[in-house]
């Protein structure tokens, strides 16, 4: 993209750990980004997330939307010109068989009762 310049944006990790910083256009989209992500996912981090639908990016306080692009958003207030982004991700943890949809998730089982 003629004129508009690279973002720089690094991805700080639940364990305070970055992936970054690298340079990306204003056009790229928060899903891509998440590919990103999950790529460069550090392997001695343990149980990691599986696809981009378990990453959450969160870029000053807001949950930010795959369809969206890094131009739209970021939020410039307090930037430093040329400073780098700090976007936090939270992975969604695992569900277990028994928490996926459609699942009766009830620890209690149906009895009839008579009450005398």
């Amino acid at each position: 993209m003629a004129g508009k310049e690279s973002i720089e944006v690094k991805f700080r990790l639940s364990d305070g750990s970055d992936i970054g910083p690298n340079k990306y256009d204003p056009s790229t989209s928060v899903l891509s980004l998440k590919e990103t992500i999950l790529s460069r996912w550090p392997q001695d981090l343990g149980m990691g997330p599986r696809t981009v639908s378990d990453l959450k990016l969160i870029n000053a306080g807001r949950i930010l939307e795959n369809n969206r692009t890094l131009a739209e958003s970021r939020v410039p207030v307090g930037e430093v010109p040329g400073g780098v982004i700090t976007m936090h991700v939270v992975v969604r943890p695992p569900q277990s068989d028994n928490e996926k949809p459609g699942k009766d998730t009830s620890k209690h089982s149906r009895c009839s009762c008579i009450i005398l």
